[in-house]
């Protein structure tokens, strides 16, 4: 019986076809690239679609792409279903510069992906992998535990192949009640996929989720007219939010940031190495804090215990490599564990007056921090994760501007102009500090300027 989770209109395929399909000879018959008529022998559980119409597009796109095996040689791979196959093979030109290859096909499951995977992946000897996959298995009924353990085993093969292949893992989208995927499941699937792959530093999971879901948990009709594809609109987003993650992956943006301090300020960060940051002794005041963290958490890991202070003058990544100086930017990297408070330092402190400058990019639902002089101020991906939602300016996944004034005791914050703190209580004297928290946070162009 078709699904029509997994059914797309004769008009979208045609679309697909024609934006992603340029003339090609028609590839030879080859056994590899069919479906097998049972799902006896096959690796992995849960639903392969067998309709005519997807067998068709399967043998196309399979034999198709062993046309291109050489010439698609260590390629960023975007695998998954017809929400991956709709980017075409361009991707809009969303990715300028960057070798990368469309290997998503429509009505494509874990366990369709699972079987394909050497001839259609693991053969190019892929330079990173992107993966979006399952929603057509919530479709078929599959149970999350059945899908997450065929996820299991393709990371497994990724690993096997290259045990340094780096894999950003996309949260399933949200959808709707109405084409089988309601978004309980969707994020009972969600959790299984984050559970899966906490601790695994190969593992980038990006929260596409948070990033798409209305209110109820689904998808936008403004954003997916149909509730499972997304429109351009919607891919723009999806672009916006893995461009973070490409840029610390050195997929795009590796020439220097192109920055002329303004008079009058020093540069905190000069864009090259971490001179002038590092770890301060963890107090009993972080403890503590990390406690009650946890108690609203019981996954989150404990505040990591720095015993003597550490300077990483010279050094391009902090020892545990959460702390990463790559282009001009200033980055704090997603935790394996999911969450994990931790906060680099300038090794000088500010007594003065001073105001400070600093842009940050922040990926979906991005929680960090502002120290200042040791108060926090939060800076995140403020219209999912809060606190001030209600901001008109922020760019969600570019860069923002933070401006601190502090004077006499009293901070006074802006985003973009925007005010986040009328008047932040300080302390006397106190170093800068970053925090890392939640997500991939990125912070550039970091100025200061002491007052009379």
């Amino acid at each position: 019986m078709k699904h029509p989770v997994l059914l797309l209109t004769a008009s979208l395929l045609l679309a697909f076809t024609a934006a992603a399909q340029p003339a090609a000879p028609t590839p030879p018959a080859d056994a590899r690239f069919q479906i097998p008529a049972t799902d006896d022998g096959l690796p992995g559980a849960g639903p392969i679609t067998r309709a005519d119409w997807f067998q068709k597009v399967w043998t196309q796109r399979r034999s198709q792409w062993a046309m291109r095996t050489a010439q698609d040689q260590h390629a960023l791979v975007f695998l998954g279903d017809s929400i991956t196959q709709g980017w075409g093979d361009d991707f809009g030109n969303r990715f300028p510069g960057v070798k990368a290859v469309n290997r998503g096909i429509s009505g494509d499951t874990t366990r369709g992906v699972l079987f394909r995977l050497q001839d259609d992946v693991l053969a190019l000897h892929p330079a990173g992998v992107v993966l979006l996959i399952g929603i057509n298995d919530l479709g078929n009924h599959a149970e999350p535990e059945t899908i997450v353990g065929n996820l299991k085993l393709i990371l497994a093969a990724f690993k096997q192949a290259d045990p340094h292949l780096p894999v950003i893992l996309c949260q399933v989208f949200p959808s709707s009640a109405t084409r089988a995927c309601p978004a309980d499941r969707i994020k009972k699937l969600n959790e299984l996929y984050a559970a899966a792959v906490k601790g695994d530093p190969q593992i980038t999971l990006l929260e596409t989720w948070p990033l798409f879901a209305n209110a109820q948990g689904e998808a936008k009709p403004e954003e997916f007219p149909d509730l499972l594809h997304p429109n351009p609109a919607g891919y723009a987003k999806w672009a916006a939010a893995l461009r973070p993650v490409l840029a610390t992956l050195g997929f795009v943006e590796n020439t220097p940031d192109d920055f002329t301090s303004e008079p009058g300020f020093v540069s905190l960060f000069n864009g090259r190495d971490l001179t002038g940051w590092g770890y301060r002794p963890t107090t009993e005041e972080d403890i503590q804090a990390a406690k009650r963290w946890q108690s609203r958490d019981p996954h989150a890991a404990a505040w990591p215990i720095v015993t003597q202070a550490v300077s990483f003058d010279g050094r391009t990544a902090s020892d545990d490599g959460r702390y990463v100086a790559k282009a001009g930017r200033l980055i704090v990297t997603t935790p394996p564990e999911y969450r994990k408070i931790q906060v680099l330092w300038t090794t000088r402190e500010f007594p003065r007056n001073f105001i400070l400058k600093l842009e940050f990019r922040a990926t979906p639902n991005t929680d960090s921090g502002i120290f200042i002089r040791g108060p926090q101020l939060q800076c995140r991906d403020y219209l999912l994760a809060g606190p001030y939602t209600t901001l008109t300016k922020y760019r969600p996944q570019d860069w923002n501007e933070i401006v601190i004034t502090v004077r006499n005791g009293v901070a006074h914050c802006t985003c973009n102009g925007e005010v986040l703190e009328a008047a932040l209580p300080v302390p006397a004297t106190g170093p800068i500090g970053l925090e890392g928290d939640r997500g991939q946070m990125e912070y550039r162009r970091i100025l200061l300027q002491e007052l009379p």
